[in-house]
């Protein structure tokens, strides 16, 4: 293997340990990078172990190294190609349902609540001057 990989290339590698956010695949005896989660598998990874065991030979891109920290970025996704989305099916059109022209009195909205407050202020009052005819007496 050679001293320094190259973003983009593609290599063989060895799963040495898995965590949930990843699996770190070396690469050779010295190097070793990260395959996160989002970059197993094309779609949504619940689990990694559902994917790939320890010691599980892979190949893998690379997506990024850092030359400071040495850390290696991975990709199984990227080495296989994506799934063909299955062509769904035209849904049949459905009309909607017209438009029903209501009345001016039977329209909902302020205009019937205003109303409404109306009728309920005069039945408070008429009960209000039921009860003070009643204590008057």
């Amino acid at each position: 293997m050679s001293e320094h990989l190259e973003v983009g290339s593609v290599v063989e590698g060895k799963v040495t340990g898995i965590k949930p956010f990843g699996a770190f695949v070396s690469i050779d005896e010295e190097k070793q990078g990260l395959v996160h989660i989002s970059q197993v598998a094309h779609g949504f990874v619940k689990d990694i172990n559902d994917h790939l065991s320890v010691g599980d030979e892979v190949k893998v891109k690379v997506m990024s190294v850092d030359e400071t920290t040495g850390k290696i970025s991975l990709s199984i996704r990227e080495t296989v190609a994506a799934p063909e989305k299955p062509a769904r099916p035209a849904k049949p059109r459905t009309e909607r349902p017209k438009k029903v022209e209501v009345s001016q009195e039977k329209s909902q909205g302020f205009n019937t609540l205003e109303e409404k407050l109306k009728g309920w202020l005069k039945q408070s009052n008429e009960i209000q001057a039921d009860l003070n005819k009643r204590t008057k007496k």
